[in-house]
């Protein structure tokens, strides 16, 4: 979940129960999904796997391990 904006919260509370519930913000959960964003950005990196231009499903899973594979290494 993305950090609410401070006048969003001062609007909130100026509502008072017809606000609604504060949503959590949980930094843990924030920071993976940072990392499974950026995971897919350096997938897509690979033009074939970015364009499905591979027929066969086996042969995109197979680029798409190749492609892990690499970036688990460091390349």
């Amino acid at each position: 979940m993305i950090p609410e904006k401070k006048e969003q919260i001062v609007l909130r509370k100026k509502r008072g129960s017809e606000g609604g519930p504060p949503p959590t913000f949980e930094a843990g959960a924030y920071r993976n999904r940072n990392f499974v964003e950026r995971s897919f950005a350096n997938l897509k990196q690979w033009r074939g796997l970015a364009t499905l231009y591979d027929k066969l499903a086996i042969t995109y899973r197979a680029a798409a391990v190749i492609s892990a594979i690499l970036t688990w290494l460091g390349r």
